[in-house]
């Protein structure tokens, strides 16, 4: 029988990163270097989380997915025989690169995988921005002498951001995260990234780090102009008010704001990945007896049989992530 897990997070260090989830989450990060990512639901060989509750601890997503595949994924369908999402925390000191996930209908002929991902804001420092889309009309010829000349950032739209707000992103859209921003990311499980612009700095090795022109021209969407934050409107719900920040083939996300009384996790026969913005929650599964407790910046997953599980936590803030049936 499975039960909700929890998960052993995979850290990466990146030459934009800091120490941020260490200060906001209490990550137990590695000493002396800037950690970028924090990799919380990962099925992506090497990098695949260890099982930290219940009879299975020690055991990995990936065990889940080869020995267990019906009862976590349930009518979801799975990446290539991965987990289909990929779930991270991002710290950025700096802003990152400006880059690209390929389209579905070019990806296999770019030698990559399409990525369509949702950022959520859970901090923010003041003056804090993403760049998404293009601000004016531009053509790939136009834009790709931008890029020669090393002044393609006034092209891209800048969004100011705080805390709470989000931003999705289709594949082919041009975007790079701003400087003083920690974001909880939710993706389809792909990581290809062509890297198209990276302000001219070095990499933790002191070399510029690799550009992908042709392949990031060949991917974006000039048609992508000054896309906006989600603005979907909260409604109330049984234990919860909630709103839903993206539904497309992929993946469904919601942010819940949890109240006072337990909010019944039954739903669709998909798992469910949940992950604490602010506040504590429990996630209680009586047929295991199975006792998730989650803080903020942890992420439990639902297997998809686990669904008659119960989550509480009054006053939490947590986003709520279920995969879907398509690609």
């Amino acid at each position: 029988m499975l039960h909700p897990f929890t998960l052993q997070p995979i850290f990466k260090q990146r030459v934009w990163g800091g120490r941020a989830l260490a200060s906001l989450y209490q990550k137990d990060l590695p000493p002396d270097m800037p950690v970028g990512e924090s990799w919380e639901i990962a099925d992506r060989s090497p990098d695949v989380n260890l099982i930290t509750n219940g009879p299975h601890a020690g055991r990995s997503l990936r065990w889940l997915m080869e020995d267990h595949p019906q009862e976590l994924l349930g009518e979801a369908t799975g990446n290539g025989g991965r987990f289909p999402l990929l779930v991270k925390l991002l710290d950025a000191q700096q802003v990152l690169s400006l880059q690209v996930h390929p389209p579905t209908n070019r990806a296999r002929a770019l030698g990559g995988e399409p990525k369509t991902e949702l950022w959520y804001v859970s901090h923010a420092a003041p003056g804090a921005e993403v760049l998404a889309g293009f601000h004016s009309p531009i053509d790939r010829a136009s834009f790709g002498k931008l890029l020669a000349t090393g002044n393609a950032g006034p092209a891209i739209h800048r969004l100011p951001v705080q805390a709470g707000d989000a931003l999705f992103l289709p594949s082919g859209r041009v975007h790079a995260l701003g400087a003083g921003c920690v974001i909880f990311e939710i993706q389809q499980n792909s990581d290809t990234t062509y890297r198209v612009y990276d302000w001219n700095r070095p990499g933790v090795d002191g070399q510029p780090r690799e550009l992908h022109i042709e392949a990031a021209l060949a991917s974006i969407d000039f048609d992508d102009l000054r896309p906006a934050l989600v603005q979907t409107p909260w409604t109330e719900h049984t234990g919860r008010r909630q709103r839903e920040l993206t539904a497309n083939p992929l993946f469904r996300v919601l942010e819940w704001e949890v109240g006072a009384d337990p909010v019944d996790l039954q739903g669709p026969n998909r798992p469910l990945v949940v992950g604490v913005i602010h506040g504590d929650i429990r996630i209680a599964h009586a047929a295991s007896g199975e006792l998730v407790h989650a803080r903020a910046g942890s992420f439990a997953l639902v297997p998809a049989s686990a669904r008659n599980s119960v989550l509480s936590g009054p006053g939490a803030r947590v986003l709520v992530a279920e995969p879907g049936t398509g690609r």
